[in-house]
């Protein structure tokens, strides 16, 4: 009997030990708001999807209405990502011209924390004089394609992020933003065939700027996509690559998974 308790209180020192037990979950900061999508249901959409995924809880700030100039205020912050494992930015101000402001905002991924940028991010704070959001980005965009429905190919399917993506996926209405430039530490991931510019964009893809490691995509205009768990799919990886907690198989890196299973 004796023996028998001890191997059983070995077992749950061991259980207690084990990386799951230990896991905290990722700390994530949602930047959402502004014209011309629907952030209200996005903002859970996103933060519910990914959270039946991995093992992330949220902070989320939503602000600015449906304009394009206003200037979210933890911002105004210079450590305003302090203590957030991971922020994923899905924000709509292109029209902001701060120059100071929107090199806070880039600063924080430089020193080091992971980003995910979504969508129209990758249109916000482009009439500011600094390429350093778009830097922070990968790439530059100044405008979209229409609203159509989009074949994205696969361009990396073994790239940890990728794995489980379809070797093409029909994203049904969505907006094919336009590659300008394409910085130094962009690898593309995935792209799509631009009916009006007769060439490719990439429209997924990962990112590395200063200690910063960047997820993104252009995908995700409308609610209809975000559900889709492929995108919900792509878009946590992404998460968890971007932080360091995704394995190359595709999986979440032991106690990341949804409930802290990997």
């Amino acid at each position: 009997m004796k023996t028998k308790f001890i191997v059983i209180a070995a077992l749950f020192a061991l259980v207690a030990a084990s990386p799951a037990a230990d896991t905290k979950p990722l700390k994530a900061l949602m930047v959402t708001g502004g014209c011309c999508h629907d952030y209200e249901n996005q903002k859970k959409i996103l933060s519910e999807g990914i959270s039946a995924r991995a093992k992330v809880e949220w902070t989320i700030v939503h602000e600015g209405g449906d304009t394009r100039t206003h200037k979210v205020s933890i911002y105004a912050n210079k450590d305003w990502a302090k203590g957030y494992d991971v922020v994923v930015h899905n924000e709509c101000f292109g029209q902001v011209e701060d120059v100071e402001f929107v090199e806070r905002i880039a600063r924080a991924h430089f020193d080091g924390v992971p980003a995910v940028m979504l969508h129209c991010s990758t249109h916000s704070y482009r009439m500011a004089k600094t390429d350093e959001w778009r830097k922070a980005l990968g790439q530059k965009s100044m405008s979209h394609e229409k609203n159509r429905d989009l074949k994205v190919v696969n361009l990396q399917p073994e790239h940890p992020v990728m794995r489980g993506f379809p070797m093409e996926w029909n994203d049904m209405a969505d907006e094919l933003y336009k590659n300008e430039v394409l910085y130094e530490n962009f690898v593309p991931l995935a792209k799509a065939y631009g009916e009006d510019t007769k060439k490719d964009h990439m429209v997924v893809w990962v990112n590395t700027y200063g200690k910063g490691r960047v997820f993104g995509t252009t995908l995700g205009h409308g609610n209809h996509t975000m559900q889709d768990p492929v995108y919900l799919d792509l878009v946590t990886r992404g998460l968890l690559w971007a932080c360091g907690k995704l394995e190359e198989s595709g999986k979440p890196k032991a106690g990341y998974g949804a409930g802290g299973k990997p």
